[in-house]
């Protein structure tokens, strides 16, 4: 609901591997439908809220992704150390 009402989605607390069903959405797999964009979800099509955001969060202290994962996404990283802390 959140991608066709234009929502903001935060998936938490991630693993290694992310779903296979969130690929088209993270590779844009867009497809124009009239004056609308839909984006096949499992097995039916949803359509996209120019509005949605999409965030993946993960605990994970040094998460490595697919190529292909990492270069759809924007990946931040807000581990604070020490060192950073006393600079």
């Amino acid at each position: 609901m959140a991608v066709s009402d234009g929502k903001v989605l935060m998936i938490e607390s991630l693993g290694q591997e992310i779903d296979a069903t969130l690929d088209p959405l993270l590779s844009r797999a867009f497809v124009k439908k009239g004056k609308n964009f839909t984006v096949k979800l499992g097995s039916e099509d949803v359509e996209i809220s120019p509005h949605f955001k999409l965030y993946l969060q993960t605990k994970l202290i040094n998460p490595h992704y697919k190529p292909e994962t990492a270069a759809q996404c924007t990946i931040i990283n807000f581990i604070v150390t020490e060192s950073g802390l006393e600079d």
